[in-house]
């Protein structure tokens, strides 16, 4: 649903316009706010309120007696906040989204199929250079084994 790589800016009110393209998909799929949380790999996840409900039902079923599902859940679900997009497309992140993902001002937003996630400039440039050199042996790994 969501693809693509889009380099933007936060503005001094901690606010983001969502790319033109993501607003127009989330338009067409009738979605009208989005949930944000930490995500992996020090980014943002957001997604809209259809996936958040399938991927909430998925990790509500780890079992709570494990450490590490509580541990995970805690931190996830603890970080997630509904954002709505203003009339100029705008979504304000949290001051404490931000500083997991280290953003200051320069995001890459890009789009992963169910989801969009938001990263610092920095951060995206750095995974992104680190792992493209391994990207054809990665897809080869995980196609064989399916």
């Amino acid at each position: 649903m969501f693809y693509g790589e889009y380099a933007h800016g936060i503005d001094n009110k901690g606010r983001l316009i969502l790319p033109s393209r993501i607003r127009e998909v989330a338009k067409a799929h009738f979605v009208e706010k989005f949930y944000l949380t930490r995500g992996l790999d020090k980014c943002l996840f957001m997604f809209s309120e259809e996936e958040w409900r399938s991927v909430e039902t998925k990790f509500k079923a780890l079992p709570f007696t494990r450490q590490d599902s509580r541990k995970f859940n805690r931190l996830y679900f603890s970080g997630a906040i509904e954002v709505a997009p203003d009339k100029q497309g705008r979504i304000l992140i949290p001051g404490y989204l931000k500083d997991f993902a280290g953003i200051k001002k320069d995001v890459v937003i890009i789009g992963v199929s169910s989801r969009v996630e938001i990263w610092a400039k920095e951060a995206w440039n750095e995974f992104y250079q680190a792992n493209l050199d391994s990207f054809e042996e990665t897809a080869e790994k995980l196609i064989e084994s399916q």
